[in-house]
């Protein structure tokens, strides 16, 4: 079964936008796990525009399922990994600035970089998964460096689902294979919602999980927080068993 983990930098954003507590992310994240998510997701960028390090280290006490910490691995966040020691720690080559999660890792130019840092972060307990796009090359250099999983980047699946969506999952289907042949679990994220998630996880059907943030906390504001966890739920369901 694929797993739903809830990236909650939204509930973030919006808290911040106006300063104080409301919404409460502490009281948010643990409904999203009552009402099915099986995980939480979290990206404590530098700057703080949306989860902070007081949150990371606050929400790593209260979330019971999986905790998943997306980073750019500079020396602040390896030093969150180490001290928090979550379920998973996601490697994405965000730079300071950068507005979102938009590109995955050239792990062929990065392996020196990369090599040391996974096995740093391994050594602490954590699943390491790696950011990238369905390149065959990049995926078995990831194995080689010792990554657990990679997370494919599914911006450019998303974009041409409504045009062609057996064209847009071809790519990701035959990379996803292949990975799983180079030993390498298998996340997605980036664009998925309620439209492309179940075409997706059909073509797929060992995806270990989906990180959503965006799209489910915007599905949110027509149909309420739980109903949307449901309806992204069934969604994975729908698609397992087609």
């Amino acid at each position: 079964m694929t797993k739903l983990s809830v990236n909650v930098n939204k509930i973030a954003t919006i808290r911040n936008a106006r300063g104080g507590e409301t919404p409460n992310i502490f009281e948010i994240a643990p409904l999203c796990e009552k009402w099915g998510a099986d995980g939480i997701t979290v990206h404590p960028r530098p700057d703080e525009r949306h989860i902070t390090l007081e949150d990371t280290y606050k929400l790593s006490e209260l979330v019971t399922k999986e905790f998943n910490v997306e980073g750019y691995p500079d020396k602040r966040y390896l030093e969150i990994i180490k001290n928090l020691k979550p379920d998973q720690a996601t490697l994405v080559p965000d730079l300071p600035g950068v507005l979102t999660s938009d590109q995955g890792w050239d792990t062929k130019k990065n392996n020196f970089f990369l090599v040391d840092i996974i096995s740093e972060i391994k050594s602490h307990g954590s699943r390491v998964s790696l950011f990238i796009a369905p390149d065959n090359d990049l995926i078995e250099q990831a194995a080689e460096l010792g990554a657990d999983r990679i997370e494919l980047y599914t911006g450019p699946y998303a974009e041409k689902y409504t045009e062609n969506k057996e064209l847009a999952i071809k790519n990701f289907k035959e990379a996803s294979y292949f990975a799983k042949k180079c030993g390498l679990g298998i996340n997605a994220g980036h664009d998925l919602n309620l439209v492309n998630l179940a075409w997706l996880i059909e073509n797929i059907p060992f995806l270990d999980e989906v990180s959503i943030g965006h799209a489910l906390i915007s599905d949110a504001l027509y149909f309420g927080l739980e109903n949307t966890i449901q309806m992204y739920l069934n969604e994975i369901e729908k698609g397992i068993n087609k």
